[in-house]
């Protein structure tokens, strides 16, 4: 008889193994939607309302994990923002990746997009 705990961890190790899956399929059909046109949108509105391609890229983007997230930190008030990675662990701060200084919070939230994008083309 298995004990709980090995079938347990049984069904995580299939789960991941689904979402592996999952994520590989859902993958290439965000990378098929990118475009000239999907970026220009997303550089002309970052937030809002968006076209439903670049609502399905964004909010596949949102669904990624934690750790090695690109987020935006406000270095100066409403002045300067800088483009940082989440740890994935509780109570880290974000590690600034980069010195480039951004002048606007749209222009912070198009350049993680952009890394983004780039990530998602390479994989």
């Amino acid at each position: 008889m298995a004990d709980s705990k090995g079938g347990a961890a049984a069904e995580s190790d299939k789960s991941l193994l689904v979402y592996a899956r999952w994520n590989a399929g859902m993958r290439e059909s965000i990378r098929s939607l990118i475009s000239d046109e999907l970026v220009a949108e997303h550089r002309r509105n970052p937030l809002g309302r968006h076209s439903d391609a670049l609502a399905r890229v964004l909010n596949y983007f949102r669904r990624g994990p934690q750790p090695g997230k690109y987020v935006i930190v406000c270095t100066r008030p409403h002045a300067e923002w800088k483009i940082a990675e989440l740890s994935g662990v509780r109570g880290d701060p974000p590690r600034i990746i980069d010195d480039h200084r951004l002048g606007s919070e749209a222009d912070a939230l198009h350049a993680v997009f952009l890394r983004r994008v780039h990530d998602l083309m390479r994989s």
